[in-house]
């Protein structure tokens, strides 16, 4: 069904979110397994370290909520949201001295991450996470990222942290998502109810089968159910990341996977990473403004494919905001290209024809020396 094995997809995987259920991490709702937790740690260090692959790991985790319960000696889980924000507040803390705990075992430093919808929507405060958990990855820091339930609000709710792994995902242009569950992976049907049921190994992220097959197919403990671990991946498809579903406490499953064991179902992107970001920017109708650049400029993004920089600009047309996709034109107004602004239109005006050296001086700081970078630009036909 699909031109990638498992252990194809996990060997060329060079930045991988790992999102582990509440069910796991809670031993079923009786509070933090500080063993389980422990051994994915040693699992997440061997690969972040393994001789070769520069592999970026990123954790999505639940557990504050029923750690907070445990620590507050709550029999009931709570109705009020008032009750579930305190919990999560209480447990939270136990989650993160978990983690930094077990991590620091491995040699590895970590920093916590609570994200809502709201930060994930926005478009700024969209670009202000990404580039910390990127700042964070070359630092060589294993973010730990859970829903901010202290604050949240149905408003601001992403509602599951499959669905968080996903949007995690697309934020850093993962290649990868493993959604570690209470579950061996998907199966045709639910196998507690059909005998019959056949095990998917792998499949296409986004087939409308596969939300047919995981009707029902859940977890007692977790928000989410199969159902939203089928549709995480196909969210995160949408960034180019492939999605392996498979049974956490499989042992070494980390490890086996990235060793090209058959465990799980894997959920293969119809694109890759990079072709799929730039279809995107190549298919955006609403260009919010434009650069114009000089002949040299025209020149060095035709022929060597290289990012745009400040000096190169000659003027700036509209208003955009950083983030935005503007379209980069000649002097005699044709498309040569278009990507994302690392700069706002306001900005970008003061660094028109300025070297790149001269941003923190010019504005008080500095995103990206680019002001579009190759990687984020589509040359126009």
């Amino acid at each position: 069904m699909t031109n990638k094995s498992i252990s194809d997809v996990l060997r060329e995987a060079r930045r991988v979110v790992i999102k582990v259920g509440s069910s796991l991490v809670t031993n079923e709702g009786r509070g933090l397994d500080e063993a389980a937790i422990g051994e994915w740690c040693r699992q997440m260090a061997l690969l972040a370290r393994e001789p070769g692959t520069h592999r970026e790991v990123v954790m999505v985790s639940s557990g504050a909520i029923a750690e907070g319960m445990k620590r507050l000696g709550w029999a009931q889980r709570p109705k009020e949201v008032n009750e579930l924000q305190a919990a999560a507040a209480v447990g939270q803390m136990g989650l993160a001295q978990m983690y930094e705990t077990k991590l620091r075992e491995q040699g590895l430093r970590s920093a916590q991450v609570l994200l809502t919808h709201a930060d994930l929507a926005d478009r700024e405060r969209y670009l202000n996470a990404r580039t910390t958990l990127l700042t964070l990855l070359e630092y060589q820091v294993l973010p730990v990222i859970n829903e901010n339930d202290t604050v949240v609000t149905d408003e601001i709710k992403v509602g599951d942290n499959d669905t968080l792994g996903a949007l995690v995902a697309n934020l850093i242009e993962a290649d990868l998502l493993v959604i570690l569950t209470d579950q061996k992976g998907l199966y045709t049907a639910d196998p507690r109810a059909n005998p019959g049921a056949e095990f998917v190994h792998e499949a296409r992220a986004g087939d409308l089968a596969l939300e047919r097959m995981a009707g029902g197919a859940g977890s007692s403990i977790g928000k989410g159910g199969m159902l939203t671990k089928i549709l995480a991946a196909k969210r995160a498809a949408g960034s180019g990341a492939s999605t392996v579903i498979a049974w956490g406490r499989e042992p070494d499953v980390l490890l086996r996977l990235a060793a090209g064991e058959r465990i799980g179902t894997l959920l293969v992107a119809p694109t890759q990473k990079m072709q799929a970001r730039k279809q995107w920017i190549a298919d955006h109708l609403q260009l919010r403004g434009a650069l114009v650049v000089d002949d040299g400029a025209v020149a060095k993004l035709r022929s060597a494919g290289t990012s745009l920089l400040p000096i190169g600009m000659t003027q700036v047309e509209g208003v955009f905001a950083r983030g935005d996709v503007v379209a980069i034109r000649d002097a005699a107004g044709a498309e040569v290209a278009r990507g994302l602004a690392n700069y706002s239109s306001a900005e970008a005006r003061l660094l028109c024809r300025k070297p790149s050296a001269e941003i923190p001086t010019l504005l008080g700081y500095m995103a990206e020396p680019e002001m579009v970078h190759r990687d984020n630009m589509v040359l126009s036909r």
